[in-house]
């Protein structure tokens, strides 16, 4: 089909008020953390402009380059991911940070590997379900993408990131759902999975007691459950219409990382619920229209890339207003367009680009 003039408006409306309300929220969570620790509180204001000037220019680029090219890049982007996730396991190439290693730093500049692992994997399963015309084999037809899907949890898991293994296992079952898999096969395969889960987390007793704090965080309120009761206050301190903006209590000192994983609870502690649900609503928005651009894709690859790409959006951002609202246990993701990082925004916002690129060819 020939090309439109405009993407989705409805779309780019959402995206382009989730970052801006993100760059606001920013600074009024880290002012007072950037003042004490830098002697200078638009230091992280400073730095979310930066990433979100490089990100409207990543997001332009996916938007007006063509997605059906990416089929011809889709391997090597996968070969890079991997490589990736290996050499940030190599110290000192790796910077490790609070005992984890996910890190790649080239002076100022750091990236997380695991973002562009997202992208790669949803582009690759995209490439290869355009190409299957049914699912016919489980050996040829399933496996070589679980396999991949694997490789790279395993290497993400390794770092260790609980948060994003999971978070790429959930994009294979569920493109391989949509490709048209069994349901009852990739339960079969799911629960097979869970004794390697049920291992990881026994390996790492911070992983087990992230749990039994999530079950009951009260009985330890200064010490492991200090973070959820603090965002539970937050949230609920924020009343309807919430105390105001920059008037957030918690972010002195109280609610740890405000500004990155728990920055929701902040929305809520200073907009109030009414706040709060209107930032839901256009993510809402942004997963509905998502799915409208994969439905309406022109061609299987368009579909898959779309749909997985809305797919990653979604889980994404259900983890992380899961956490914050206590519904889900600590696993360190960002929301997106709204959290204080560069890697996110990067990637978020190529990924935006992309469902943008295709919704100029959908139907």
């Amino acid at each position: 089909m020939p090309r439109k003039l405009r993407p989705d408006p409805w779309l780019f409306g959402a995206v382009v008020v989730l970052v801006s309300v993100g760059v606001v929220m920013v600074y009024s969570a880290s002012a007072i953390v950037a003042a004490d620790r830098f002697q200078d509180p638009h230091f992280f204001l400073k730095k979310r402009l930066v990433w979100a000037v490089l990100g409207f220019g990543s997001l332009w680029a996916a938007m007006t380059l063509d997605y059906h090219r990416l089929e011809n890049a889709v391997v090597p982007l996968l070969a890079l991911s991997l490589a990736l996730l290996v050499l940030v396991l190599i110290p000192p190439v790796g910077q490790e940070i609070n005992g984890t290693r996910r890190w790649l730093r080239w002076g100022v500049i750091s990236f997380q590997p695991a973002e562009l692992a997202k992208l790669s994997l949803v582009g690759y399963l995209a490439f290869f379900f355009s190409r299957q015309q049914a699912l016919r084999s489980f050996w040829t037809d399933q496996v070589p993408p679980l396999l991949v899907a694997s490789a790279m949890a395993g290497l993400v898991l390794l770092q260790p990131d609980l948060g994003s293994t999971v978070t790429l296992l959930v994009l294979a079952f569920g493109l391989l759902f949509l490709a048209g898999a069994r349901a009852r096969l990739i339960a079969l395969v799911a629960v097979s999975a869970l004794p390697l889960l049920a291992l990881a987390v026994a390996m790492a007793p911070y992983r087990w007691q992230r749990i039994v704090t999530f079950l009951d965080p009260w009985a330890d309120p200064r010490g492991r459950g200090f973070q959820m009761i603090q965002s539970y206050l937050a949230l609920g301190s924020g009343g309807w219409l919430g105390r105001g903006l920059g008037e957030s209590k918690q972010k002195l000192f109280y609610l740890p990382e405000p500004h990155t994983d728990f920055i929701f609870a902040i929305i809520g502690e200073e907009m109030g619920l009414v706040g709060s649900l209107a930032v839901v609503g256009l993510f809402a928005v942004l997963v509905w229209r998502g799915l409208r651009i994969g439905l309406r894709a022109p061609d299987p690859f368009g579909v898959y890339l779309a749909l997985g790409l809305t797919l990653l959006l979604a889980c994404q951002t259900l983890a992380n207003l899961g956490v914050v609202t206590g519904i889900l246990p600590t696993k360190g993701l960002p929301l997106l367009f709204m959290s204080f990082g560069g890697s996110a925004i990067l990637t978020t916002m190529v990924a935006t680009g992309a469902l943008l690129n295709i919704s100029q060819h959908a139907r």
